[in-house]
Formats: C-alpha cells, sequence, structure tokens
C-alpha cells in the first residue's frame, strides 16, 4: 500500500483533472502519431467530447497539427493528428574529449549535427556553446526552439543549478546553465548522462513499460541511471547512482574522484586501454574505437582487454542487482558493438547476483551511445511540457527571424 502523505497534501482541483487529460491526450499522439480522435478516445478512455476539446487546445498552441485524412468503408473520414516538428530543440551531448551539438525536432529526429573538441574550462564552454546555439538556431529559422538540452559527465544538482560532481572533465563546480541561458535566451537544462539515457529509453526507447530499470553509461567514466516505480531517482544534490565511485579494491589504481580501487577504474574504456597497454608496447594515441577495431579484426591481446573489461562491469553489477532489483538493465556504450562477445561475460555475472527469483532482462541500448545521450536531453527539455499539470501559454505564432526568436523564445519554455 501506497503511503499517503495528508498533511502537506493538496485537493484537486478541475484544473488537476484537465491537466492530467491533456497529458494523457498529448503523450499519446506523441507515442502513436498519427492517430484520429476518435482512436484518441479509445485508447485513453476519455469521452469523445473531452478529446476534442484538448485536441482543439492542443492545435490552437500549436503543438499538434493536423495530418492525412483516413479512408474507411462507410462513415465520416477520420483526420489524423500529429505533433507539430516545427518546434525544435538544441541538443547538447559534452564528454571530456569532445562535445556534440544536435538540432532535433520534437519527435526526436536529428536535423543537423555538429562535434568540437570540449573547451578546456567551463568559461570557454559556455562561450564556444553560446556561439555555436546562436548559428545552430539562426540556420534553422523555420523551428521555434522549446530550450536547450546538455548531457553531462558528471552529477547536476538542480537546487543550486550547479554541475557538482564531474571528475572526468577534471573541471571545478561550475553553473554552464546560466552563461548560456543568459546569450541565448533560451531554457537550458543540464541532466548527468545516465540519467538522461534513461529518459531516452523510456522516450524513444523500448522502457515505456518499466517502472524499474537501470541504465548503465560506459565511456571515460562510469554512470548510472535510475528509474525506479517510474521515476527518475536523483537523490540528495543530484548524486544518486555514482556507483562508478564506490571502491572495490582498497589499494587499486587512482581514480578520477581521488578514491583508489573504483568500480570505474576497472570497467571504463580508459581501464580497457590501461589492460591493453600494460599486455602490449602500443604508441601512444590508441583511442577505445581502435581497441575495438582491433578486437573485431581479431587481435588476441585486444579481445582479452575487453574480456577483463566485460568481466570487472559484471562485478559491479552485483552490488546493483543486489541493492535496487531492476527488471531490466540497460547498457550504453561504444563497446557494445562487441555485444555478441562481451554481453554473455555481464550477462553471466548478473546472473550470479540475483538472490531470488529470474535475473534482469540485460540489453545494450537501441541507439548509438551518442544518439542515446541527445535523445535523452530531448526528453529533458519537452518532458515539462508533456507532463499532466501543464497550463498553457501564449501560441506559437510560426517562424520569426533569428534574433527575435532568440529574444522571445524564454516566453513559450518551461510550462
Amino acid at each position: 500500500m501506497r503511503r499517503m502523505n495528508f498533511i502537506d497534501a493538496q485537493a484537486a482541483t478541475s484544473e488537476t483533472a484537465r491537466g492530467i487529460n491533456r497529458g494523457i491526450v498529448l503523450n499519446l499522439i506523441r507515442r502513436r502519431q498519427p492517430i484520429s480522435r476518435a482512436d484518441l478516445a479509445r485508447a485513453s478512455g476519455l469521452q469523445r467530447s473531452t478529446v476534442s476539446l484538448i485536441t482543439e487546445q492542443l492545435i490552437r498552441e500549436k503543438w499538434v497539427t493536423y495530418g492525412a485524412t483516413g479512408r474507411l468503408p462507410r462513415g465520416r473520414r477520420p483526420t489524423y493528428l500529429q505533433l507539430n516538428n516545427r518546434r525544435g530543440i538544441l541538443a547538447v551531448d559534452l564528454r571530456p574529449a569532445m562535445t556534440t551539438f544536435a538540432v532535433s525536432d520534437i519527435s526526436g529526429r536529428f536535423l543537423s549535427q555538429q562535434r568540437i573538441s570540449t573547451p578546456p574550462n567551463p568559461d570557454a564552454a559556455a562561450r564556444t556553446f553560446s556561439e555555436i546555439a546562436g548559428q545552430m538556431v539562426r540556420n534553422h529559422s523555420d523551428l521555434c526552439f522549446e530550450g536547450i538540452g546538455i548531457s553531462v559527465p558528471g552529477r547536476y544538482d538542480p537546487a543550486r543549478q550547479r554541475v557538482v560532481f564531474a571528475p572526468n572533465l577534471k573541471w571545478p563546480e561550475f553553473d554552464l546553465r546560466g552563461p548560456l541561458q543568459k546569450a541565448t535566451s533560451l531554457p537550458v537544462d543540464l541532466e548527468n548522462a545516465a540519467n538522461a539515457c534513461v529518459l531516452a529509453e523510456v522516450w524513444f526507447g523500448q522502457a515505456e513499460k518499466t517502472p524499474n530499470l537501470i541504465v548503465v553509461t560506459v565511456s571515460e567514466g562510469l554512470g548510472v541511471g535510475i528509474l525506479s516505480d517510474g521515476r527518475l531517482v536523483r537523490g540528495l544534490n543530484g548524486m544518486a547512482g555514482e556507483f562508478g565511485h564506490v571502491p572495490i579494491e582498497s589499494n587499486g589504481p587512482r581514480c578520477g574522484c581521488g578514491s583508489h580501487g573504483c568500480w570505474e577504474v576497472y570497467a571504463s574504456n580508459w581501464a580497457a586501454l590501461r589492460y591493453y597497454h600494460e599486455s602490449i608496447a602500443v604508441p601512444k594515441g590508441l583511442s577505445f574505437q581502435d581497441l575495438l577495431s582491433l578486437a573485431g579484426s581479431g587481435d588476441t591481446l585486444a579481445g582479452k582487454a575487453l574480456d577483463a573489461m566485460a568481466h570487472a562491469i559484471g562485478r559491479g553489477m552485483r552490488m546493483i542487482i543486489a541493492s535496487l532489483s531492476p527488471e531490466e538493465v540497460v547498457f550504453v556504450g561504444e563497446f557494445t558493438r562487441l555485444w555478441n562477445r562481451l554481453g554473455p561475460v555481464i550477462k553471466g555475472e548478473v546472473a550470479k547476483s540475483v538472490l531470488v527469483g529470474k535475473p534482469p532482462r540485460v540489453r545494450p541500448a537501441a541507439a548509438e551511445p551518442s544518439v542515446a545521450r541527445l535523445r535523452g536531453t530531448v526528453a529533458l527539455v519537452l518532458q515539462k511540457h508533456f507532463g499532466p499539470f501543464v497550463e498553457p501559454r501564449r501560441q506559437f505564432d510560426g517562424p520569426r527571424g533569428p534574433q527575435a526568436r532568440l529574444q522571445s523564445a524564454g516566453a513559450i519554455s518551461s510550462m
């Protein structure tokens, strides 16, 4: 039984009910587009008159547009509804070496992308990101941008609006949201990369009906995003899920966080490269993608280095399975290119960790790692608009000039 807090609870109003119904209809359109009003009524359980009122409002607000007209053997021909893809989101995937920018429509389709070397410090990042954001907005003057979503290799504290922990970036605590929002006049949202990938799985992946989900991101570091009872778990200071910095060997190599023997130093991309360097003298500059290619072409030592990485990933999963007992575990990372080889190793370790019942489903993400992070930032921006308690803002009035858009986009931001 769910425990209810009757001290701080507030009575539901008719506005609450309308907001919930609006969210239901809008998300049904998002997931099943194109869809008719009749099908919306059947899928939602709402009366047709209620569905008509809600969809008319969404059309007025320019969240939804008319699509094709259907054909039926008899009766009135239905007009299908779909999301208005003239609304855009600027998605940013910030990583220690490279940062990717992308323009997406609200259906999660990417219209353009650009990659740059990650700036050396937060101040330089704010300046560079602002310039690129402005240019990409001007290049897509047919869109009205809802905001900027940024995936970060660290933990973002929403209360303080600062990134408070990013050891692989080697930056101190920083505020990227404020300077970028001021420079572009667009609302900016930041989220940890693993949490962003959870949102991507729920919004655009295969986990829509999985309330207890773990996403493990394996890259320069190792992050864990947690979906519990259908809610993203952030914890105090946004630090929930930092299993990568739990020591599993007290005398192990030094980690970027300052501790020794963290799970991350055994299971990350950099760990696999270290294993390979320890087994053979190789030229400097070998990348993890190079290591994957070597293993794929039959290099025995490269394969052994990746096997060691996979065993380390599986060993660390024991604490996650025992503590969180998820239904499904999704891995995001370049190493999943060799999932046929490395996946069974990880699945075997996970199966050993289960105390009762069947092990959780274990699979790689459907999307490439960079796509998963970028789609997560798209969902991060949109979830404020597609939630159940949304108040309508002023109507979208079509494309505007680039400078006017940058100045006024904040007025059609978070709802």
